[in-house]
Parts: structure tokens; C-alpha cells; sequence
């Protein structure tokens, strides 16, 4: 409109205004697209960033700074696309090591809850999932979790749970977010403790036996072949040097058969398995032991399943194991107890309870070490030898006076 006053009598230069003024307007246009443009694809990409998907990905559009940009932002789609990429692979990496690692671990949120435990955690300590999530370590009522209460970071420790099994405790961090959180592993030592035992006590019982023989053998025959040659005194002093020597003959076959029961814990045999009915094993090794119960005024109670709980084991070393636990149960009864067999087929678990005096706190922590006896003339191999044959069979044991007059061996096959 002011070009039109301003040029009423140039004809020409109006027309050639308003071809200018359009020009101009198309041109601002162009403009305007080629600035928005690029914010509205950056607003695109942004979308596409805070919705985590990192496949959106422009074309060129054939102006250079646009290309520019487009060509960045592509090349940083793909770099968060392959970093996202390898974070998921780690995490699930991480996570299935966690899951799969045969060492126990709980990992712990900032304020020292147990968020986190693996199945290995889980077995290790008898326990579900349910009674660890969510719950403090102080708050949570397990033997072996409360050692773990008092375990500093960066520390370890060693702690012996239902006086059969031994597990390593250890402490640490990692640092999330910026923020520290501990994490605690639990691994089981029993295996790598009886290896390093019985390799111990093998080589003494070895020497031992070695030596021993070496010196009855020869010390027999030169007793034995002076009893016959039956040049003694035959009066009174005859006799009594008569039964001096085949005392010390008796002695020393005593002693030979003493140190035949050491060297079976070394020498014993690996289990020849075949299927056999436990219930059948325990009621005919029960059978044993009758005379002796019925002479001290013991009862043995059956609280066996109705159904048949089938095994694959060696017969002969359940059996010794069964006898030597009977045998144990009977000497902690001084007179008038009960022995209680109880199973479960389900749980595959046998329980032999027994209402003798039970052990006391100094002897639990030693009760499966090789030699050790609470009894006045033990050997201290029972306990070893049931413990070597059920850790050949790949089965579980625990021994444990739960209150007085209430001790109880559980064998988990």
C-alpha cells in the first residue's frame, strides 16, 4: 500500500516494488524454514533421547549446515545406541555370574538392606528369599548372618554352622550412583578343610601305623616263639611270666587293631552305590543295637514316612555310619532315654534324635575334628569316618543339641 502512494504515477516502479516486496517475503520464508528446521529435528531427537530409543536416525537433506547436524546427531545416536548396548550385556552378565557363582553373595542398598541374594547364598544358608529381602542384617535371626553383623568391610572371617559346615565370610563395596554399598560373600570351606585334614592326618596316621608294625611284628613272633619253646619254670613264677607275655601278645594285637581303625578313615573306599530303602536300613541296624538298649533301658520311637524313601548310596557305609550314630546316641543317654528316627522323603532328610546329655559350647566346635573324644577311653574316629563317608556320597550333616535333652543329627541326601 505505500509503494502504491508513493509510486501512483510510475506504473513501473510499483510493479517492480511489489516483485521486490514478494521476492523479499518468499525469501523470509526460506529463511525462517531453514532455521526452524533444525530446531524441530533437535526437538525430534530430544523425543527420541527421553523415550530411550536410539534407533531414530535422519536423512540428509542436502544443505551443508544442516547436514552438519544431522550427520552429529547420528553419530551420537549411535554411540549411546552401542553404549546402551554393552551396559545391558554387562548388567546381564553381571547378573547371571551373580546367579550362577557358586560363592554366596548379598548385595546390600544404601541403607543396609539386603536387596539382592543368590541362589547359592540361598542353599548355603538354608534359608529363602523371602526371609533375607528387605530385611537389615542386624534384624535378620541367623547363626550365620549374625557373624556378619559384626563383620567390619574389607575383612574376613570363618564361622562354623550346625558344627559340620564351615563358611567364609567377607565384606565389601562397590560404589553406585556415587554412594558406597556393601555387598557379602559366603563360601563354603568344608570341602577345601577336610582335603587339607585328611591330608594331614594321613600322613601321621602313615608314620604311625608304619612304625607300629614294624615294631609288633617282630616283638610278637620272639613273645610267641618263646611261649612254645616251653623252656619256662613250671611252678607258680612260670605261670605268672606265662601270662605276663600273652598279656603283652593280647596288647599288642589291641594296638594293631587300634591303629587299623585310624588307617580306615584314610584307607576308606569310594561308595559302590546302588538304590536301597533307608527306612529297611535303619530299622535292621536299629535291630543291632537292640541288646544294648534294652540293657541301659532305651526305647527306639519309628516316626518313618508311609512311603518308601529310596537312596543311591553305598549300603555297607550307611549302615556304619547308622550304627556309629546310634552307638553315639546310646553312650549320651546314661539310663532310661528314647532315640527318635524320623524322615522325610520329600525333603530327603533323615533326623536321629536322641535325649542324652548333649553337647556342650567347647565341644561343638570340636566335634568333627580327627582324634578328638568327649569320652573317657574314645579314639575320636566315629564322628570323622561318618562325616568322611556322607561327604563321599555328596550328602549333608549336622549335629546340634537344639535344647536340653534334645540332640539331633540330620543327614540331607
Amino acid at each position: 500500500m505505500l509503494s502504491y502512494f508513493i509510486f501512483t504515477e510510475h506504473k513501473l516502479f510499483f510493479i517492480l516494488s511489489e516483485i521486490v516486496i514478494l521476492f523479499s517475503i518468499f525469501l523470509s520464508w526460506q529463511l525462517y524454514h531453514q532455521l526452524i528446521g533444525p530446531l524441530k529435528l533437535l526437538l525430534q531427537g530430544t523425543e527420541a533421547i527421553r523415550d530411550k530409543d536410539f534407533n531414530v536416525k535422519f536423512r540428509p537433506t542436502g544443505s551443508y549446515e544442516m547436514d552438519e547436524l544431522i550427520s552429529v546427531y547420528n553419530r551420537m545416536i549411535d554411540e549411546l545406541r552401542m553404549e546402551r548396548t554393552q551396559q545391558e550385556q554387562q548388567h546381564l552378565f553381571l547378573e547371571k555370574l551373580i546367579n550362577t557363582s557358586p560363592t554366596g553373595i548379598m548385595i546390600l542398598d544404601y541403607d543396609g538392606h539386603i536387596q539382592q541374594v543368590n541362589p547359592s547364598a540361598l542353599s548355603l544358608l538354608h534359608t529363602t528369599e523371602k526371609d533375607l529381602i528387605d530385611g537389615k542384617i542386624e534384624e535378620i535371626k541367623h547363626p550365620v548372618i549374625k557373624h556378619i553383623s559384626d563383620l567390619q568391610q574389607g575383612k574376613a572371617m570363618t564361622v562354623t554352622f550346625n558344627n559340620a559346615v564351615t563358611y567364609k565370610l567377607q565384606k565389601s563395596h562397590f560404589i553406585d550412583r556415587g554412594f558406597p554399598r556393601q555387598f557379602i560373600m559366603i563360601e563354603e570351606l568344608t570341602a577345601e578343610i577336610l582335603a587339607a585334614e585328611k591330608n594331614a592326618y594321613g600322613k601321621v596316621i602313615r608314620m604311625m601305623a608304619h612304625e607300629v608294625n614294624n615294631t609288633i611284628g617282630p616283638v610278637n613272633s620272639i613273645i610267641e616263639s618263646a611261649l612254645k619253646v616251653n623252656m619256662l619254670p613250671q611252678d607258680e613264677s612260670g605261670k605268672v611270666i606265662q601270662e605276663a607275655l600273652q598279656v603283652a601278645v593280647n596288647r599288642n594285637y589291641n594296638l594293631n587293631g587300634f591303629m587299623r581303625n585310624f588307617a580306615d578313615v584314610v584307607r576308606l573306599p569310594k561308595p559302590s552305590k546302588t538304590w536301597i530303602n533307608l527306612h529297611d536300613l535303619v530299622r535292621n541296624t536299629s535291630l543291632l543295637t537292640e541288646r544294648t538298649s534294652v540293657a541301659k533301658d532305651i526305647r527306639f520311637i519309628y516316626l518313618l514316612a508311609g512311603t518308601d524313601f529310596m537312596i543311591y548310596a553305598d549300603q555297607q557305609q550307611i549302615e556304619q555310619v547308622l550304627i556309629n550314630i546310634i552307638k553315639n546316641a546310646m553312650e549320651a543317654i546314661e539310663d532310661n532315654g528314647t532315640i527318635s528316627f524320623y524322615s522325610n522323603p520329600l525333603e530327603k532328610k533323615l533326623i536321629i534324635t536322641d535325649t542324652g546329655k548333649g553337647i556342650d559350647a567347647a565341644a561343638s566346635q570340636q566335634l568333627f575334628s580327627p582324634f578328638f573324644s568327649t569320652k573317657k577311653n574314645g579314639q575320636g574316629i566315629g564322628l570323622t569316618i561318618i562325616r568322611e563317608v556322607l561327604h563321599h556320597h555328596g550328602y549333608e550333616l549336622s549335629l546340634t543339641t537344639v535344647e536340653p535333652g534334645r540332640t539331633e543329627f540330620i543327614i540331607v541326601f
